[in-house]
């Protein structure tokens, strides 16, 4: 069983047609602008609003391992003691503690996403498998996942960030349709300064994907501060010209803070307060630098 934070209906932003998303727990990566923080950390874990608490202290009273107590009016959870049953979610009057991450068969999960089945006949859809990064978690789990949706006729789509051993891209490659690869930065210090990590295993796996005779969407997430200027895209587009990538479309997709109030319910820090997103202009001329190389299919947005 692997945790999910979320299956997301009726998606259109994820893939070709109507499409069933599935967020897995678990990064490799830390994006300064994350939007999803809830899936980063790969095991369960509360979130809480904080500045919605009452002080009340009725999740101290249920909690059955004393992992609660009030300190100034407020309840403070220890970490370590909690064995996250759920009782304080369960009985909070507010509504504002939630445990993130919920585990699944493959049976289970498959029977979920096959509840949408009519959707995906009728607009060409089918499943997303998202994140966090999902090719982080257990291949064997994943591969079961993909031969069962093949078997029943259903299309699906890997949203990657790429940063896997490759071994676990060659196994799940028979069975999926499209990639939605993300090239972040070209500058492998840059791409450490803001993401965690160099870019060296994502570009060699993003090539021998494309060798491999993937089908491929370049999605690049764009932040002004980060890889939002003429210079990161025509190094992307050389990159993509000289190992001769040709994805059917890619994706610029202005950065957004959307995700940043989560980060206190999750007692962690967002580092993107500093970004921005390219103005309609600039992002614009992105486009036109990579229709005019030959990427016809350029679009901003996902």
């Amino acid at each position: 069983m692997k945790n999910i934070t979320n299956i997301q209906k009726f998606s259109i932003h994820d893939g070709d047609g109507i499409r069933t998303s599935v967020f897995f727990k678990g990064c490799p990566l830390r994006c300064e602008w994350c939007h999803n923080p809830e899936t980063q950390r790969f095991e369960r874990e509360i979130q809480f609003d904080a500045g919605k608490c009452a002080g009340c202290g009725t999740c101290v009273k249920v909690c059955p391992s004393q992992a609660l107590t009030m300190k100034d009016g407020r309840p403070v959870l220890d970490k370590e003691v909690c064995t996250l049953c759920g009782k304080c979610e369960n009985f909070c009057p507010a509504g504002i503690r939630e445990i993130v991450g919920r585990e699944y068969t493959v049976k289970e999960l498959v029977k979920e996403l096959m509840k949408d089945q009519i959707f995906y006949e009728d607009s060409g859809g089918g499943v997303t498998l998202s994140g966090g990064e999902v090719m982080a978690m257990d291949t064997d789990y994943i591969l079961a996942i993909a031969k069962e949706l093949k078997r029943q006729d259903v299309t699906l789509t890997i949203d990657t960030c790429g940063y896997v051993p490759y071994e676990k891209f060659q196994a799940i490659l028979p069975y999926v349709n499209t990639f939605l690869y993300d090239v972040k930065v070209m500058d492998p210090e840059l791409h450490k300064k803001y993401i965690g990590v160099d870019n060296k295993l994502i570009l060699e796996n993003l090539v021998r994907l494309a060798q491999d005779g993937a089908r491929i969407y370049i999605r690049i997430p764009t932040i002004k501060e980060v890889n939002g200027n003429e210079k990161n895209m025509r190094e992307t587009i050389a990159f993509l010209k000289e190992h001769d990538i040709h994805p059917p479309q890619v994706n610029l997709l202005p950065y957004h803070d959307t995700g940043s109030s989560k980060y206190p319910k999750l007692d962690m820090e967002y580092k993107g307060t500093d970004l921005h997103a390219p103005d309609k202009e600039e992002m614009e001329s992105f486009v036109q630098l990579f229709v005019d190389a030959g990427f016809q299919n350029t679009k901003i947005g996902g």
